[in-house]
Formats: structure tokens, C-alpha cells, sequence
């Protein structure tokens, strides 16, 4: 299969070009930058620090697709959305692992998603969807008598707060417990809040030094608290999911997809 790389010389782009490399049923066909970034011409696998693919950085999207079978994207909210136009254009599938998204960009990515492959997902490792799953599941076992705090923790380049991964977190809990996030979500406090409401939803973000990702989720009542954890360890349980994910959704009809359909965790 052959897979190109959007975000090919930013951190999460160089693990999938090297996992992608090692893999024995994929072949590295394209990698994309933006048109303005200084690595443009340069060689993809040589920059990403495994040796030379005969594979130029460039900002051709046009180009890059119609040498691809699929497209992996880890590039910003705003490139992505016009990436997965220009997937769709050409008939290419395309997995998005960018966050940050506004609702009005969600939109977009759903309307695209009817006329191409597309898999959009918050975190591409399995861990965490294995997470989003037994959150739901707790939540809705729980019901409301306990209370629902999230907190995440990054690196301190990570430009959108809070994650993606909290955001889907919430997402996944408030529809459990039939809540609607834009009253329920509680995204930092300061000052005198005063009492906390009975159905917020807690979402904190902690931002510092190389914190690959950390996102627990707490169930708490009185007299007890229950905590689901998960720690990345490196990017590459991200990279992994992603190029999964890549040979998953290629064979697949036009929809809209998510890391829960690759797992098969999604409710029949």
C-alpha cells in the first residue's frame, strides 16, 4: 500500500515515516509541508532520520495524492480540512490525526467524508479508544450520582487546549449521562466559581516540558473515586494506530470514519 505523509517533518510525521518504512506491506510514496517551511526539497526519510526513501518534502498536495493509495494527515486544523477536500477530489482515502478543529471545520470534514475514505480521530492509539470505550461504559453504569473530572497533560509545545482527546472524552461521557457539553463542560477554574453544579463536566489542562500525553478520567462520590489512566510512553503508540488505521480504511466504502470502527468497538 502505498502512503503518503502530511506534517511528513513535524514529530508524529517522522515516527510514521519510520514505522511506515519498517512495515512490510507499505510503501512510503509522498510526504507534504507546508509552502513555506525551510525542509521543502529535502529528502523525507533522511530528515526524518532513517536514511534516504528517494522521497522529496514537498508542498504539492495535488501531486502527493495521485502517487498515494492513502493519506495520513498530522498537519494543522486548517490544512487538513483543505486536505481532505483535495482527497476527496481525487478519490483518495485519508486518515486525520490533527486537532483542534472548530465546529464549522468538524462540518466540512463530515460533508467530505460522503464522497471519500476518511477516518478522522482525536488519538490514534489504541489505548485511548480502548478508553473512550470504557469511559462510556462507566459513565453510563455510574449514572449521575458521581462526579466526572478530566485532566490531561502535554508537552509544552502543544498548541490547542484541552486535547483533542479530552474534548472526545467529555464528548463520549456527556452523551452517556445524556448532557450537553456546551452547558456541562467546565474547561479550568479560578477565582470563586462557587459550588460545584451537579452535572459539570470537569475538563483541566496541563501543559509542560516533553509530556508525550496523559489523560485520566475520574468518577467521584462520596466515599469513593474510580480512575481511568492513560500514558503514552512514546509517539510511536500514536504511529502505530495511524498506519493501522491507513491499511484498514483504503479497502473500505465512502463514509466517515473513526479509530472505534478500526477496532470494532463501535455498538452494532
Amino acid at each position: 500500500m502505498r502512503i503518503a505523509v502530511s506534517g511528513a517533518a513535524g514529530r508524529m510525521g517522522k515516527r510514521i515515516l519510520a514505522l511506515g518504512h519498517d512495515h512490510s506491506d507499505i510503501e512510503i510514496s509522498g510526504a507534504l509541508e507546508g509552502p513555506a517551511n525551510p525542509v521543502l526539497g529535502s529528502d523525507a526519510g533522511e530528515n526524518a532520520g532513517i536514511g534516504r526513501l528517494g522521497v522529496p518534502i514537498t508542498a504539492d498536495v495535488e501531486g502527493v495524492l495521485k502517487e498515494c493509495d492513502v493519506l495520513i494527515d498530522f498537519s494543522a486544523p486548517a490544512a487538513s480540512v483543505e486536505h481532505v477536500k483535495a482527497a476527496a477530489a481525487a478519490g483518495k482515502a485519508i486518515v486525520v490525526g490533527t486537532t483542534g478543529f472548530s465546529e464549522d471545520q468538524r462540518r466540512d470534514l463530515a460533508q467530505a467524508g460522503n464522497r471519500t475514505r476518511c477516518l478522522v480521530a482525536p488519538n490514534m492509539s489504541m489505548g485511548v479508544n480502548l478508553l473512550f470505550n470504557l469511559a462510556e461504559k462507566v459513565a453510563h453504569a455510574l449514572g449521575h450520582e458521581y462526579d466526572v473530572e478530566i485532566i490531561e497533560a502535554h508537552h509544552r509545545m502543544k498548541k490547542d487546549a484541552p486535547s483533542g482527546t479530552a474534548d472526545k472524552l467529555a464528548q463520549v461521557i456527556a452523551s452517556a449521562l445524556g448532557r450537553d457539553l456546551k452547558d456541562a463542560g467546565t474547561y479550568g477554574r479560578h477565582g470563586l466559581v462557587g459550588e460545584r453544579k451537579p452535572d459539570e463536566i470537569g475538563v483541566m489542562a496541563v501543559r509542560g516540558g516533553d509530556i508525550v500525553g496523559e489523560h485520566t478520567v475520574m468518577f467521584v462520590t462520596n466515599g469513593e473515586r474510580i480512575e481511568l489512566t492513560h500514558r503514552a510512553h512514546s509517539r510511536d503508540a500514536f504511529a502505530k494506530g495511524a498506519i493501522q488505521a491507513a491499511l484498514w480504511l483504503v479497502p473500505r466504502p465512502n463514509g466517515l470514519y473513526d479509530m472505534q470502527d478500526v477496532l470494532g468497538l463501535k455498538a452494532k
